[in-house]
């Protein structure tokens, strides 16, 4: 199913809104999501996977998150009617919260990789991608370290993206600049984990290693080593004979 009814103290109540825009050269996929908890609250539109705005409730604001090459558009109006869905959406969370007696929540746990943007050069800026899905509900926290220490500067995280099995998915990113030696984490938290779930980045698993080409640098000069010795003995013999 593409959406899930959650009814408890801390449930969340959100509504999926799917939509096919068709063009000639080929199809996309819309979607709009209104959700709400007893604390918490989310609007957001996307196309093909991928976020395009959402309502920014902690500074009263609509943030558009299309990248730079996409064509100009904008949300009119979109930030008042979430926060007038919001409203409504909490109302008739209380409402099914009080009819439903509180009825246990089936959590799925979420898994994780962690994989750079670019390929790694060291001293060179790039970012570090923590791809987490498959859970429920949303959203995860997920943190960074460096050499085992907290890192918040230069990270960010979408808001969560729904998957149409009902789970959700987030990414979060670290801006980072390659020195050799460094180790990097991402480790994610979430209510259906016993304990929080890392995945480790090495600086040095991500370098090209010298063994292959010093093993072929070394089996090219026994090579020549050898057609010359050979051409050596070749020319002596003719001379004899």
């Amino acid at each position: 199913s593409t959406w899930r009814l959650m009814m408890s103290q801390k449930a969340v109540l959100l509504i999926l809104s799917w939509l096919l825009c068709v063009r000639a050269e080929d199809p996309h996929e819309g979607i709009y999501i209104a959700g709400c908890s007893a604390s918490d609250g989310e609007n957001m539109i996307g196309v093909d996977t991928e976020e395009g705005w959402y309502a920014d409730f902690k500074n009263h604001r609509g943030v558009i998150v299309l990248p730079k090459f996409a064509d100009p558009i904008s949300f009119p109006g979109f930030y008042e009617l979430s926060v007038a869905q919001q409203e409504i959406c909490k109302g008739n969370l209380a409402v099914f919260d009080r009819d439903s007696k509180n009825p246990p929540v089936k959590l799925d746990a979420p898994h994780s990789t962690i994989y750079t943007k670019d390929e790694v050069e060291l001293d060179v800026e790039n970012r570090l991608i923590c791809h987490v899905s498959g859970f429920f509900p949303a959203p995860v926290s997920v943190y960074w370290t460096r050499n085992e220490q907290n890192v918040t500067e230069g990270t960010s995280i979408n808001t969560p993206y729904p998957s149409k099995d009902g789970t959700f998915t987030q990414i979060s990113t670290l801006k980072f600049t390659p020195q050799q030696g460094d180790i990097y984490s991402c480790t994610v938290q979430h209510p259906a984990l016993e304990q929080p779930l890392t995945r480790v980045w090495d600086v040095e698993q991500d370098q090209p290693g010298i063994g292959p080409a010093v093993f072929c640098g070394l089996g090219l000069t026994v090579g020549l080593l050898g057609v010359a010795t050979g051409t050596f003995f070749l020319i002596k013999g003719n001379e004899c004979s």
